[in-house]
């Protein structure tokens, strides 16, 4: 099997609901990424959120503020040059700024489109999109746009499911080409880590390995779609 190729990770379907109504699916992708163990050691409500696929017309959405945000002046500059290519980094240094995310199917990559709307004080909110898609060397990829993206690994820790990037890449006429750690803007990791009743955060960090951490944002967030 070639390096970049990945077995598809299947979706079990549950029983149609005693009404007719729409059966919904237990996705285990993230599961057997991590690992049976390592997933059986997260916290329920995470293992709840990230083993639902959200159907045909649905989407799944999380409501929430932005309760930190701290970057260096290389990250706040890093930040606006990644608009370039779809402005994946948070370029606002707003807090208590209102944020919405939707999470829907991608059915034609066969991963999930994440959508994250931060509001800002002034003009227009800044919108952020990305496709993780269940591919690549390490199973999972994150897909920014312009063809650039990086392929992830996922963690488990006591109170979190983690995303750490591995390897940036950027595709074009059909080829694609590994960034050299030089030529990156550093390690990016996202943590989902669980708070209290329905409430989780969200934390975004990228640390370089020169200039440290450059940039750093937690936002709190529950589900507001059934």
């Amino acid at each position: 099997m070639p390096r970049d190729a990945a077995m598809p990770i299947p979706m079990l379907k549950q029983p149609e609901t005693a009404t007719g109504g729409t059966a919904r699916f237990l996705d285990r992708r993230f599961e057997q990424l991590m690992g049976a163990n390592a997933w059986a050691a997260l916290p329920s409500a995470v293992r709840r959120r990230f083993a639902r696929k959200a159907g045909p017309g649905e989407s799944v959405i999380y409501s929430g503020i932005v309760t930190d945000l701290k970057a260096t002046r290389l990250g706040h500059a890093l930040a606006h040059v990644a608009r370039l290519i779809g402005g994946p980094l948070p370029t606002s240094r707003d807090l208590g700024a209102a944020s919405v995310v939707t999470v829907t199917e991608d059915a034609a990559g066969g991963g999930q489109t994440w959508s994250r709307l931060y509001a800002r004080r002034s003009g227009f909110p800044q919108i952020i999109h990305s496709a993780k898609r269940f591919a690549g060397p390490t199973g999972l990829e994150e897909y920014v746009g312009h063809g650039v993206g990086m392929t992830l690994t996922v963690h488990g820790e006591p109170d979190a499911l983690v995303f750490r990037s591995d390897r940036y890449f950027v595709e074009a006429f059909g080829r694609r080409v590994y960034l050299p750690s030089w030529m990156t803007p550093g390690a990016l990791t996202v943590r989902h880590r669980q708070i209290s009743g329905p409430e989780f955060a969200f934390e975004l960090s990228v640390r370089h390995r020169i200039f440290g951490q450059l940039l750093f944002q937690k936002a709190i967030f529950e589900e507001i779609s059934l």
